[in-house]
């Protein structure tokens, strides 16, 4: 399992409306083939945001969400809030203890 974690620069004066709208689309993204759930927080500092989803593999991120119709409707449905392409990173599983 991997933690991909995408920042979202909400463009100022939008931030409600694109609260209405993501809580719309978690169905898309979580309806994906190797998603095993997703959320987005508010940073407290800034207005702005960080997705975390949850995925089987950074290929099924990658190469299965991402090149899908599914992807498309996720981007339909969030990107025009943007003011900046979101910054996208992927985790490996935490360090044991």
């Amino acid at each position: 399992m991997i933690l991909e974690h995408a920042w979202l620069t909400v463009t100022k004066g939008r931030e409600a409306e694109f609260e209405t709208e993501m809580a719309k689309a978690f169905a898309i993204i979580e309806s994906a083939s190797g998603c095993h759930g997703a959320e987005v927080r508010r940073v407290v500092e800034s207005p702005n945001y960080v997705l975390i989803v949850k995925w089987e593999s950074v290929e099924a991120h990658m190469e299965g969400f991402r090149t899908s119709e599914l992807f498309e409707a996720w981007r339909a449905a969030t990107h025009h809030f943007y003011s900046e392409k979101p910054y996208v990173i992927h985790y490996a599983e935490p360090i044991q203890r």
